[in-house]
């Protein structure tokens, strides 16, 4: 009999808890999986054994985004593998091939690495769902149950589940200190900038300050440089297999903004301070509706963040560029972090991330405490209660309490 797979999560509680990158919280998948006979209500279910896994998928595809290149290159690339641990569900007894069951409820917990302990693979904290445009890359992540029926060949059942990261919220203080870089052109004139801060989310004010400054030593001839313009922007880097041979990069430009000058160089040098909002997506369509979002990926208000998979990495830049005559022009790149959730989403969130490592340091991740498994034999105790039915007499009837 051919067996009906089903994974819940816990009562009006999402499968996961804690915050992904935040070791404090425990971060882990809870729930149960639920075995039933797929097709009729009596019929046994032979079981051998049953596991269950966090699987995480990632493919890359960088000419997935042109119509000319993408059937001409290199088909798209995959890797998966299991995150954390399997986990075993049930095993026959010792002696049986399999055993034959009505129903089975059997609890399970998932804990997702959170970076302590060394730099293997299996320690590393897994990077967030994401799918950038096209599909150019992707990392998703699926719950397989794993089941053994007697003889017949091991069958999988996969459940998708989104997964984000919350290690690079612009509130935490390590992302909230001013930044600052210098550099020259033709030792006449030195480009320096800071940023306050340097994580920033959709519609976030992204402010630098500029300062260009004369080679005191080489006064005479940086007086004759004449300030064009300067602009900053906002780019956008992805480089596909980063960990292999032949690594590609694409740069995006997501912002711009310009202020022209037009001055010859002052003694004192030149200040100022330009600014331009980050980019968010809109998610509605051409009716104003939000569309229901794909089940392995969650809803993101920004077209890409700040991540590092096995075959892809994305990273951001704040450029600023100096438009000088009589000297180069001077550019400047400054990493910073994109995260999904803007600076008020960020502050919402630390309150619910105090509240979860609370929670946590009452679970013991070597014995988390599972609830003790449910399985229903043929020849239990009004074993049909458990499908919701029951007999009347000879028959089989709905079971009505």
């Amino acid at each position: 009999m051919t067996t009906l797979v089903r994974v819940s999560g816990p009562p009006n509680r999402h499968f996961l808890i804690g915050y992904p990158g935040i070791s404090a919280t425990l971060p882990r998948i809870e729930g149960k999986v639920e075995i039933r006979p797929a097709i009729g209500v009596s019929a046994p279910v032979s079981v051998s054994l049953i596991t269950i896994a966090l699987v995480r998928r990632e493919s890359i595809h960088p000419s997935a985004d042109s119509v000319t290149k993408k059937h001409l290159a290199a088909p798209r690339k995959e890797i998966s593998d299991i995150v954390g641990k399997e986990m075993l569900l049930f095993r026959a007894p010792a002696g049986k091939e399999y055993e034959n069951v009505l129903s089975m409820d059997l609890p399970f917990v998932l804990f997702i690495p959170f970076g302590r302990g060394g730099e293997e693979t299996t320690r590393r904290i897994p990077p967030a769902s994401i799918q950038l445009h096209s599909r150019t890359a992707e990392t998703y992540y699926e719950l397989v149950v794993t089941v053994q029926q007697s003889h017949q060949e091991q069958k999988k059942f996969s459940f998708p589940i989104p997964i984000s990261r919350y290690d690079t919220l612009s509130t935490f203080g390590m992302y909230d200190r001013p930044e600052s870089r210098q550099e020259q052109s033709d030792h006449l004139v030195t480009l320096g900038i800071s940023v306050p801060r340097w994580s920033y989310g959709p519609l976030d004010p992204v402010s630098v300050y500029i300062k260009l400054s004369p080679n005191p030593d080489w006064l005479s001839k940086a007086k004759r440089v004449t300030i064009q313009k300067i602009t900053i922007a906002i780019e956008e880097e992805i480089t596909y297999n980063h960990e292999g041979d032949e690594p590609s990069k694409k740069v995006n430009r997501l912002a711009k903004q310009t202020q022209a000058v037009g001055i010859k160089m002052p003694e004192a040098g030149y200040l100022t301070n330009l600014g331009l909002i980050y980019p968010a997506k809109d998610l509605r369509d051409a009716d104003g509706i939000i569309p229901r979002g794909k089940p392995a990926f969650p809803t993101y208000t920004v077209t890409g963040f700040t991540t590092t998979a096995s075959l892809y990495k994305v990273e951001y830049f704040l450029s600023v560029k100096a438009h000088l005559t009589s000297a180069k022009d001077i550019i400047l790149r400054q990493p910073i972090v994109v995260c999904p959730l803007d600076h008020t989403g960020c502050k919402e969130e630390m309150d619910a991330i105090e509240l979860a490592a609370k929670d946590a340091a009452h679970v013991n991740a070597d014995n988390p405490m599972l609830p003790a498994a449910t399985i229903v034999r043929p020849h239990d105790h009004d074993a049909l209660n458990a499908l919701g039915w029951t007999m009347v007499g000879k028959e089989k009837k709905l079971l009505i309490e």
